[in-house]
């Protein structure tokens, strides 16, 4: 049934897409017990949160189409600006929190957005109210503390970013990647960073929750290349690039 749901969810973002967003729905919010006691809040808002006695914070979950991976949303600014994507341990060396949320066991891969951080599990046996507890703490944790996201001399991602050497067609792949379509695939924990154009191919790779999502194919041919094709006739298809750690951790 979650495959189901989640091929689903894939078929119907370029009909959000084409909207410009203005029909988009928005997913239901699902919440979890931490591991200590709760106190909730007497009024209701309109997205309900759960509140940790003693500290300042508000922390929500909401599902992703990947089955592996869940969305944090700690109630605060996660980055200024941009996203970032760690496939591994050895890859946080520039992000506290990272660092942070790596040492909880069955964290695969962390990825970090302007106010969420999605977490994606290293097995897909390990129930999420295993693992929710500890990423709770560790957010929490990390936010009172006062150290930095990412350290001073590391920067989000800026692949997307126009640039002067780019052609008139690049220039517009890269505004609908930047307008339309990242902040969709984003609300879903995940995001579409530009690799290039050549021959009529859209080189993309996807990010966060989309990486290791059973209908990323999906997503790319039934979303986002329907939204370039129809409004850039140059583009002939889509095509998702890999990183090698990433290739090896699909045939694993």
């Amino acid at each position: 049934m979650a495959a189901n749901r989640c091929v689903s969810r894939m078929l119907g973002i370029s009909a959000r897409l084409s909207r410009s967003f203005a029909g988009s729905g928005c997913q239901s919010t699902r919440l979890h017990w931490p591991s200590h006691n709760i106190g909730v809040l007497k009024t209701w808002p309109q997205h309900p949160q759960w509140l940790v006695p003693g500290r300042s914070m508000f922390v929500q979950t909401q599902d992703t189409p990947n089955p592996n991976s869940l969305k944090f949303l700690p109630g605060r600014t996660v980055l200024e600006s941009g996203t970032m994507n760690f496939a591994g341990p050895r890859d946080a060396y520039c992000s506290p929190l990272a660092r942070q949320l790596f040492r909880i066991d069955g964290v695969k891969s962390v990825f970090l957005g302007p106010d969420f951080i999605t977490i994606t599990r290293s097995d897909a046996n390990m129930e999420w109210k295993v693992i929710k507890p500890d990423v709770f703490a560790a957010i929490m944790d990390f936010f009172t503390s006062g150290l930095p996201v990412v350290n001073e001399d590391s920067k989000p991602n800026a692949d997307t970013a126009p640039s002067d050497e780019d052609d008139e067609v690049v220039a517009l792949i890269k505004e609908l990647l930047d307008t339309r379509i990242r902040p969709t695939v984003q609300e879903d924990g995940g995001d579409v960073v530009y690799r290039g154009f050549q021959d009529g191919v859209v080189k993309l790779k996807l990010q966060g929750s989309c990486t290791s999502c059973p209908s990323s194919i999906v997503t790319l041919k039934n979303g986002i290349q329907n939204m370039l094709q129809f409004y850039i006739p140059e583009v002939e298809s889509v095509e998702q690039v890999k990183d090698d750690e990433e290739e090896e951790a699909a045939q694993v």
